[in-house]
């Protein structure tokens, strides 16, 4: 019974091994997140592969859209007390500057690193569309939640706290 135990242990541990290896790129729930890089508003650069190893929540909006502000001091708390990693994709070849993007994050007293996707490349990549839409990413890099249309903090406490139970 025992060599059965843990041949069966061995077997399962492979397999898991192997899946992990073999997961594809893309942005369905289960894929890898494709990686990217964009520029913040204050000019650091910032790719998703730096935050390997941590579980990371992906938005993307616009200022124009009016349920992306109705996210926003929701998304604030959620950063606020659960000090998430947060990478705020703004959709910046859809504003009409970027110093609208800086009122906007000043407007709302957000604090949180924001992206500007200035050629649309993430958005193309992530196939963007409605906005917003938010991406749950584990630790392993790997898409546990999509979502589109607003989040509420409670939904972005619960994914996060389900990401964390996973890992």
């Amino acid at each position: 019974m025992n060599i059965f135990i843990l041949s069966l242990l061995c077997f399962l541990f492979t397999i898991n091994e192997a899946y992990a290896a073999d997961v594809q790129e893309g942005v369905e729930i289960g894929d890898k997140a494709p990686n990217f890089m964009l520029e913040t508003l204050d000019g650091e650069t910032m790719q998703l592969s730096d935050f390997q190893g941590e579980r990371v929540m992906i938005n993307f909006w616009a200022t124009w859209c009016p349920p992306c502000k109705q996210e926003m001091p929701d998304m604030e708390q959620f950063y606020q007390e659960h000090d998430p990693v947060i990478l705020s994709v703004n959709l910046t070849d859809g504003e009409m500057n970027t110093e609208q993007v800086g009122q906007f994050i000043q407007e709302l007293g957000l604090t949180f690193p924001v992206l500007l996707d200035k050629e649309g490349e993430v958005s193309q990549l992530y196939r963007i569309q409605p906005i917003p839409m938010t991406y749950m990413i584990d630790a392993e890099g790997i898409i546990q939640f999509k979502s589109f249309g607003a989040l509420s903090y409670k939904q972005m406490v619960k994914q996060f706290e389900q990401m964390k139970k996973a890992d």
